[in-house]
C-alpha cells in the first residue's frame, strides 16, 4: 500500500483543477505561443524583403533576403546614436531607482517609523495614477530649471515614475529577511548605514535585480516623456528615433520594419538571458511581505 501511494504520488495531476499536463494546455501553450511569437516572425520576415516583394507577398516568407533594409535604416534613422541615448537612459535610470526605492524599501521594512503604513498606501496610489496628469506641470517645472532637452532631467523623470513600485517589490523581499540578522550586527557594533549596507540589502540581490529589469525595460520603451522633453535629434532615445524613422518613411514598409528589428533586438536578448532570474524575482517577491 506505501509503494503503490508513493507510485500514484508521483504520476501527474490530470485532473482539471490539478497542475499536471493535459493536452488542453499544451494547446493553449501553442495558441499563446503562436499569438506572441508570430507577429515578431512577420517582422522579422518583411525586414528582409523588397518593396516589391513586400506588396506582392507580406505574410510569407521571402525568396531572397534584401538586407539592404537594415543598412539603410542603421544609416538614416541614427539607430546607433538612439541606441547610445537609451544605453545612458537605462544605466542612469536602474541606479537611481536601486538608490532610491533601496533605501525607502528598507525604510518602510525594517526601521520603526511613524506612519508607514501611509507611506505605503500612498506609493500604491501614485502607481494608480496616470503619468500624463504631471505632463503639464513637469514641462513648465523642467523648463525653469533648465532641464528640458538633457537626458539627465529624463533621467530624473524616469526614476520618480519608476521608484514607487520598485520600493513596494523590493519591501517585499526585505520583510522576508530575519530580524535577528539586524540584531546580530547591532550586538557586533554596527550602525544603521552599516546593517543596512552590509548586511540586508546585500541579501536582497533577486529583488534589485527584478526592479533593475522592469526599470530598465521601462525606460527603454517609454516613448511619451521622451517626445515632450526631448527635441534636439542627436538626444533622442531609441524609441523616438524609431517614431520619427517611420513618420518619415510611412511607405516603405521594409525599412520601417528592420528599424523596428534593430530596435527589439537588445530587449529580446537581455529577457533571455535573464528570464529566469526574472521570473523567479517577481514569484519570490510576490510569496513574501
Amino acid at each position: 500500500m506505501v509503494r503503490r501511494r508513493r507510485r500514484d504520488s508521483s504520476r501527474p495531476d490530470t485532473r482539471p483543477g490539478g497542475i499536471g499536463p493535459t493536452p488542453f494546455s499544451y494547446a493553449w501553450l501553442v495558441v499563446l505561443a503562436l499569438f506572441a511569437g508570430l507577429p515578431l516572425l512577420i517582422l522579422l520576415s518583411n525586414s528582409l524583403k523588397s518593396a516589391l516583394e513586400l506588396g506582392s507577398n507580406p505574410l510569407g516568407l521571402p525568396t531572397e533576403f534584401d538586407w539592404n533594409n537594415y543598412v539603410t535604416a542603421w544609416n538614416q534613422g541614427n539607430l546607433a546614436q538612439g541606441l547610445l541615448n537609451s544605453l545612458i537612459l537605462v544605466v542612469g535610470t536602474v541606479v537611481g531607482t536601486w538608490i532610491c526605492a533601496g533605501a525607502a524599501s528598507y525604510a518602510l521594512a525594517r526601521l520603526d517609523l511613524p506612519f508607514k503604513r501611509g507611506f505605503g498606501n500612498y506609493f500604491f496610489v501614485v502607481i494608480s495614477l496616470p503619468v500624463q496628469l504631471f505632463l503639464v506641470p513637469l514641462f513648465f517645472l523642467w523648463s525653469k530649471l533648465g532641464l528640458m532637452d538633457t537626458l539627465q532631467g529624463l533621467i530624473i523623470i524616469f526614476v520618480a515614475l519608476q521608484t514607487p513600485f520598485a520600493t513596494l517589490l523590493l519591501r517585499t523581499f526585505l520583510v522576508g529577511i530575519p530580524r535577528e540578522l539586524d540584531e546580530a550586527a547591532k550586538i557586533d557594533g554596527a550602525n544603521e548605514w552599516q546593517i543596512a549596507t552590509k548586511v540586508i540589502l546585500p541579501l536582497a540581490q533577486p529583488g534589485f535585480l527584478t526592479v533593475g529589469l522592469v526599470t530598465g525595460l521601462g525606460a527603454y520603451n517609454e516613448l511619451l516623456f521622451a517626445v515632450t522633453f526631448i527635441s534636439t535629434p542627436s538626444k533622442l532615445p531609441i524609441a523616438t528615433a524609431f517614431l520619427q524613422f517611420s513618420q518619415g518613411n510611412t511607405q516603405l514598409y521594409g525599412l520601417v520594419n528592420a528599424a523596428g528589428v534593430i530596435m527589439i533586438i537588445p530587449v529580446v536578448i537581455l529577457f533571455l538571458f535573464m528570464q529566469r532570474r526574472f521570473i523567479s524575482g517577481l514569484a519570490t517577491g510576490g510569496l513574501k511581505g
